[in-house]
This record gives C-alpha cells, sequence and structure tokens, in this order.
C-alpha cells in the first residue's frame, strides 16, 4: 500500500521541538488537518505522557486526552488524524508495542532524537487485515494552512 502525509513546516518544528525538550523520555500529542487532497496535517496538539514508570521507552495518552483532543478537533473544525510521539537514542520505525496500540485510519508519525537531538522523521499507518504498519511517505509543506 502506498500514501502519503503532509505535515506543515509549523506542525514539524513543534514536533521537533517538543521531542527534544523531552529526551530523554518518549514525547506524545495528535495530529489534526483535512484530507481534502491527500492526508495534510496543518495542526498539533502537545500532551503529557502519562506511563508510568519507563518514560524512556513507552507512552501513554490518557483517555482524558484522548476526549479533549475529539473537542479540539469540533472546535477548530478539523479532524484527528493521528498522533505523534518520539523514539529517544533509537530510529523512527514503528515497535511491535506501538503495533499492539495502534487504531485503524490513524497515522502514527514518529520521531527519531538521538543524544536529545532531532535525526528523522517517519509515519506509520495500520494495515488492518493484516495487522502489520506499512510506512507513508512523509511530506512537509511550507505552505499548509487550516
Amino acid at each position: 500500500m502506498k500514501s502519503s502525509i503532509k505535515l506543515s513546516q509549523k506542525v514539524l518544528e513543534a514536533i521537533k521541538t517538543h521531542g527534544q525538550e523531552t529526551f530523554p523520555n518518549e514525547c506524545c500529542g495528535f495530529l489534526f488537518g483535512n484530507e481534502i487532497d491527500g492526508r495534510q496535517i496543518n495542526l498539533s496538539y502537545r500532551v503529557e505522557n502519562k506511563k508510568e514508570g519507563d518514560q524512556r521507552r513507552r507512552f501513554e495518552i490518557s483517555p482524558l486526552d484522548y476526549l479533549k483532543a475529539e473537542q479540539f478537533a469540533i472546535e477548530k473544525n478539523t479532524t484527528l488524524l493521528g498522533i505523534y510521539h518520539s523514539h529517544p537514542n533509537h530510529p523512527a520505525i514503528a515497535s511491535e508495542h506501538d503495533l499492539e496500540k495502534a487504531m485503524p485510519y490513524f497515522s502514527y508519525v514518529i520521531i527519531s532524537v538521538i543524544n536529545g537531538k532531532f535525526e528523522e522523521i517517519k509515519s506509520w499507518k495500520l494495515y488492518d487485515e493484516k495487522r502489520e504498519f506499512y510506512e507513508e511517505l512523509v511530506l512537509i509543506s511550507k505552505s499548509l494552512t487550516i
């Protein structure tokens, strides 16, 4: 399967900053946009990693934060399209744990933060029939607006 996700430059910068600020722990947040001409992400919304225990290797988003993200989407007249998180000192490749927690439809954007600095970005989507991820092509646009 081939698909792509287009992130605004502003969203990319927000995700990079979040990942670098929370290093060596994982950061997490939501991605919003539209699917008028492919999947376009023009808003991000950070949330606190609620994982108890080792946040360097796992993240968790609370049910309340999911509810707030849905409300945010309604208020901003946009669509919740995905989740982002960081992999501190690891590649931006979806893990088995990421796969276990994944839901169909969402894009899962992962950034790699090596020694506190952004390294790479990748996006993954669940191929539900096989219960496996496929990689989405990540495009960056300076001109995406709400």
